[in-house]
C-alpha cells in the first residue's frame, strides 16, 4: 500500500502543479500536451482525481497515529 500511496502522491503533486499553472498563467499543461478535451486529457484528470482520493488515506492515517 505504501508504494500505491507514493505513486498517488506523485500524481497529486503533478495535479497541483497543473492547477497552479492554470491559476497563475491561465495555461493548462495537460491540454497543451494531450490536446484540449481529448480522451487522454480526461484520463489524466481521472487518474489525478483518484490519486487525490487515495491520498485522503494518508491524511487519515497520519491523524490516527497522533
Amino acid at each position: 500500500m505504501i508504494t500505491l500511496q507514493k505513486v498517488c502522491l506523485v500524481f497529486t503533486i503533478i495535479g497541483a502543479i497543473v492547477w497552479g499553472l492554470v491559476g497563475i498563467f491561465g495555461f493548462n499543461l495537460v491540454d497543451y500536451i494531450f490536446g484540449e478535451a481529448s480522451i487522454l486529457s480526461r484520463i489524466i484528470y481521472i487518474i489525478v482525481g483518484i490519486a487525490g482520493l487515495i491520498n485522503i488515506g494518508l491524511l487519515v492515517q497520519d491523524i490516527d497515529v497522533k
